[in-house]
């Protein structure tokens, strides 16, 4: 592999640094605007090449040392080694650049990020990976680019407390593990009250042997509330021990003097990994619909009722639709907990439910969406056939919410201000909220 030197001028999404080597664009993780750094070239195509780090020249005045043992190893984090306040700076330009160029955004309805108080220790939910190597247990995350699992030796730094401490203790549980050949994956979530749930993937045939060894352990375990065997899909999850879920708290200071409200996730359904940063989001959306009291809106993904419940304070009525049934379920829960008798939910894919709507000539003037990570394509097209006045998307990815933003745009949609908010601190990732109206003929 040929050697080479580059200064980096920027950062990309994805992670890498970005600098320029014979006129090509040339991406190479693991570095800092301002670094010079010797690299060599691991892959050259014709209009840009990749290449890893062999010597930090000089280094950026933003980097700092990063506290994760294994970071650069472990594919978890992307920019432990840059200061915080220059990844917010990164995510800002990155995030305008991709709506500018890809969305047809100006620049100045995009509004400055908004940073997380606490950069580490916030993630309530984690995917850990592992892997049995001659007797030796390695649990953790993928390394960059591989299936090789990074072991995390002493906790990871972006994860809540008291997932590292039930990680900590799992470990002595699965040295006596019977099949941990048969164990690739273990999800781990917890409340903000730190209670946890925990998922085993088991690929093996012996479940119930696998179900009564896990139970007897559950006492080992002191945080977990909750411990669930998955031989697949989301279907197959069987109950072990415990509770079915975890709760976290919505801050009452969004509430205009109400309380604050209480949201459960069960297993196997989604919650955003940041807690303190959901409840940013909630305030965001409920500042850019500004309900008073007469909105019927509907909530397309809305899985727990996430931001239907807060909304529903505010508003005439809400409806939501989630393709998961479980989700569903704990939607209602928690509309029943928070004593709301104006929401209603249902369990549909949203873009079934959105064509149901329009066959029946349904309106409805706000539509809130936060699809997963590949946005929502189908459900675009569709969304104008109800005649929103706004329509509120929350995104997690910048480049699926362009490309969204500009099918919106041929119906007459246009942004009135984006905002992106820093759901996960040291990475690249980038959660958003983005207020589209109707220009008016």
């Amino acid at each position: 592999m040929r050697e080479e030197t580059v200064i980096i001028q920027k950062m990309a999404f994805g992670g890498s640094g970005i600098g320029r080597l014979n006129g090509k664009v040339c991406f190479v993780p693991f570095t800092a605007a301002g670094d010079t750094v010797k690299i060599l070239l691991k892959n050259e195509k014709k209009s840009y090449c990749e290449g890893e780090v062999s010597e930090i020249v000089e280094p950026s005045p933003l980097r700092v040392v990063p506290p994760c043992p294994v970071f650069g190893r472990c594919g978890g984090c992307d920019w432990q080694h840059m200061e915080y306040s220059a990844q917010l700076e990164a995510k800002q330009g990155i995030f305008t650049e991709i709506l500018s160029r890809n969305g047809k955004v100006e620049a100045n309805r995009i509004l400055p990020i908004i940073g997380a108080e606490e950069p580490y220790e916030y993630r309530s939910r984690v995917q850990l990976k592992m892997r049995s190597v001659r007797g030796e247990i390695y649990l953790g995350f993928f390394a960059q680019g591989s299936h090789s699992v990074v072991n995390i030796p002493s906790g990871c730094a972006i994860s809540s407390p008291s997932i590292n401490k039930t990680v900590e203790e799992l470990r002595a549980v699965l040295a006596g593990f019977p099949e941990p050949e048969m164990l690739p994956q273990i999800d781990i979530t917890s409340g903000d009250d730190g209670d946890v749930l925990i998922v085993f993937h088991y690929d093996g045939i012996d479940r119930d042997r696998i179900c009564n060894f896990l139970h007897g352990q559950s006492n080992r375990l002191s945080l977990v509330r909750g411990i669930f065997l998955q031989s697949g899909r989301k279907n197959t999850i069987l109950p072990v021990s415990g509770l079915e879920s975890t709760s976290y708290s919505v801050s009452d200071k969004i509430f205009k003097g109400l309380h604050g409200m209480r949201l459960k996730t069960s297993r196997g359904g989604f919650s955003q990994v940041n807690y303190r940063q959901n409840s940013v989001l909630i305030d965001l959306v409920l500042q850019w619909i500004d309900p008073r009291g007469e909105e019927r809106i509907l909530d397309l993904y809305c899985g727990n009722g996430n931001f239907s419940l807060p909304v529903a304070r505010y508003a005439a009525e809400v409806t939501g639709f989630e393709e998961y049934e479980q989700s569903i379920k704990d939607a209602e829960d928690n509309r029943l907990s928070n004593k709301l008798a104006n929401a209603k939910f249902e369990c549909i894919d949203s873009v079934k439910g959105l064509k149901r709507l329009t066959a029946s000539d349904q309106n409805f003037p706000v539509v809130i969406l936060d699809p997963p990570r590949s946005g929502a394509p189908k459900a675009v097209e569709l969304i104008p056939l109800i005649k929103p006045l706004k329509i509120i998307y929350i995104s997690c990815d910048p480049a699926t919410l362009a490309r969204d933003i500009s099918k919106l745009r041929e119906f007459d949609y246009l942004v009135t201000k984006s905002r992106p908010v820093d759901m996960f601190p040291q990475t690249y990732h980038i959660e958003s909220v983005t207020l589209l109206e109707r220009r008016e003929p």
